[in-house]
This record gives structure tokens, C-alpha cells and sequence, in this order.
């Protein structure tokens, strides 16, 4: 069953690829009525944007199976943005005050580009905060990525992120801590995508009630859980979402800003990513970047030959994921209808 898109965004880029592959109309709101609904929050900087949509909309087409998902689009006003990503926001995202009344069964919340050094002075918090309250009464579940997690565990228990010594950059094999319905079915060991300067701890976290279900001996912690009033809510460190290609895209990002004076020091190499053939082309272009460090080389960047080797290994596991996320979803979605439903026919009956 497709993920399905409200149908006046007809000219968003995934509503005319999933056209164009099926070969078939939009679909009519009475295909929407007994949808799981799912807000995405996306926070991702402009040049992130598109890419984040298809990475997460491939995953719970992947994910969904049987159960029909619908999938709606909300922005954050005061995350910065250019005008090209303003323009962006107001064509195909809601206003987040439009969420308030909104039924939805879970949110996914993306991170954001950090702009100061204390998230709580970041000019979104204030709706962060209302996101967040809103989301522990008014959803059955919600997902916080990277950024996203390291506000929401700020907003909500007061536990500050800790800076890391150098970039978690790279696939990091996560070790299943616990039982968990989230879990079932993923494999332990399971490698994970990260890409992070700083890390919520699991000392903290433990000491706050949240449940760790996976962790790594490198990266710490990556996927835990509490219930938050009404909601559980997941929280994600890494990026099971990611494409094959997308840390290679950081990677190269961030050689850019190296070559143009943007930042001090040459980037990592991501760890666990490249083959040997990869890791060699990338360090012989590392040597000319520091001896010739200008704007113009990174043109020479070999970044359709190292893409050529990469794999998504980590997919069937992210899929196993959100797909155990959707049933838990429909399983608490069935419930609550029920108990409306009895709610309801006790009301008539006094």
C-alpha cells in the first residue's frame, strides 16, 4: 500500500514520481479516511530538504505494507531559511498552527542546522516547545531525529547534549540492549548511519526512566524510548533513513567548506563507509586539498566513482523499524477508536 500525499500537493515531487511510476490518478480524499496519519516536521536546512522528504517517504513505503499512511507536511516558521526555502515552505508545508487541531497518530520531527551553541536560544525553541507538549497529548507516538533529540531530552528533562571530541561520522554497529516490540526482528549487531557533533549520554538518559534498545561501544547510544503522557516517544541519534549516498554528500559538503576557509581542519572520513579502492581515492585527494587548498578543486571531487561502490546496508533493518513502528501505530489507533466508540454509546445510553 503506497504512502499517500494530500492531493492539492499535486505538484510536489513525490506525488508526480509516485504517478509517473504507477501509472495511475491521485488518490480522492475517501482513500484518505481510514489512513494512519503522519506529520513530518522537517527542520533540515534548505539544500537537505528534498532529500529528507524521499528518504523518509521511501522508508515508510518500504515500511507500511498492508496499512495505508498518509503522510502530511509541517514547517516550523522561524527556522532559518533562505528565500528559496521560504518559498518552498509556503508552496508544499502547513504552518505548524495548523497542527494544533489536527488528528494525527504520529510525527516524525527532523533536526535542524545548529545556529548557537545552546539549543534553548535557537529562534525556533519556543515552538519546539509547543511541538512537543502538544505531540506528548495529541499523538500516539512520535520520532525525533539527531537535532530533534538533543532539544526534545533539553525541553523535556532538562538534560544538556555533550560535545564530542571529534565527529561521530560513519556506519556504527548498533547492539540491541532489550526486548521491545520497536525492535523485533532487527538484527543485533546492526550498522547505522550517524552523523553528529554531540550525544545525549545514557546515564542520563537512564536516570530520566528512558529505555535504551540500541547502542554502540563507539558512538553511544542510538535508538531509545519513553512514554511522554500519552505518547511514546523514539528517538533516534543516527539516521536509519539515510541513502546509500547520503553521508558521502555530508562528506563532500563538508570538504567544500574546508576549501573555501569555512572550517579549520580537513573533515573525517566517515568510518565503516568506503571500500579500500574509496579510501584510497579519498585520501589522494585529500593530499592535493591541503597543498592546494582552493574553491575550484573540489570540481575534482571523485564523487561518482566512490558513489559507484556504495551499498545501503543497513535498509532491511531501517525498514523492519518503522515498519514495527506503523503496526504499533495501527494497533494504538484501533484502541483508542474503540474506546471513543464506548465512550460514546455510554454517553447515549445515561
Amino acid at each position: 500500500m503506497p504512502v499517500l500525499i494530500d492531493k492539492h500537493l499535486h505538484d510536489h515531487h513525490l506525488v508526480r514520481e509516485e504517478v509517473n511510476n504507477r501509472e495511475k490518478a491521485l488518490p480522492e480524499p475517501k482513500a484518505m479516511a481510514n489512513c494512519i496519519n503522519v506529520g513530518l516536521i522537517n527542520n533540515m536546512p534548505d539544500s537537505a530538504l528534498i532529500a529528507t522528504e524521499r528518504q523518509l517517504f521511501d522508508l515508510l513505503n518500504a515500511a507500511a505494507g498492508r496499512v495505508s499512511v498518509r503522510l502530511r507536511f509541517y514547517a516550523l516558521p522561524n527556522v532559518p531559511r533562505a528565500d528559496w526555502g521560504r518559498q518552498y515552505m509556503r508552496r508544499f508545508y502547513s504552518d505548524i498552527d495548523d497542527l494544533w487541531d489536527e488528528d494525527l497518530d504520529g510525527l516524525i520531527v527532523t533536526g535542524a542546522e545548529p545556529r548557537t551553541p545552546n539549543l534553548a536560544e535557537e529562534p525556533y525553541w519556543g515552538q519546539l516547545g509547543q511541538l512537543i507538549d502538544w505531540a506528548q497529548e495529541n499523538t500516539v507516538t512520535a520520532v525525533w531525529s539527531c537535532l530533534a533529540v538533543h532539544a526534545a531530552i533539553l525541553y523535556l528533562e532538562g538534560i544538556d547534549r555533550h560535545p564530542l571530541g571529534r565527529k561521530c561520522f560513519g556506519i556504527f554497529e548498533q547492539v540491541k540492549m532489550m526486548d521491545h516490540p520497536l525492535i523485533k526482528g532487527v538484527p543485533s549487531p546492526v550498522g547505522v548511519p550517524h552523523s553528529r557533533w554531540n550525544e545525549v549520554r545514557e546515564d542520563a538518559l537512564a536516570s530520566s526512566g528512558y529505555s535504551i534498545l540500541t547502542k554502540s561501544a563507539e558512538a553511544g547510544v542510538d535508538m531509545f524510548v519513553k512514554l511522554q503522557k500519552r505518547s511514546l516517544f523514539v528517538f533516534f541519534q543516527g539516521h536509519p533513513e539515510y541513502e546509500a549516498q547520503s553521508l558521502l554528500g555530508e562528506y563532500r559538503r563538508d570538504v567544500g567548506r574546508f576549501l573555501r576557509r569555512e572550517m579549520d581542519a580537513y573533515p573525517t572520513t566517515p568510518k565503516g563507509y568506503f571500500d579500500e579502492q574509496s579510501e584510497q581515492l579519498l585520501a589522494d585527494f585529500r593530499t592535493h586539498a591541503l597543498s592546494n587548498r582552493c574553491n575550484e578543486l573540489l570540481a575534482r571531487f571523485p564523487v561518482e566513482r566512490v558513489a559507484a561502490n556504495l551499498k545501503n546496508t543497513w535498509h532491511s533493518a531501517a525498514t523492519r523499524m518503522y515498519r514495527n513502528w506503523v503496526l504499533y501505530m495501527s494497533g494504538r489507533r484501533g484502541r483508542r477508536f474503540e474506546s471513543s466508540a464506548l465512550t460514546r454509546g455510554s454517553a447515549i445510553s445515561h
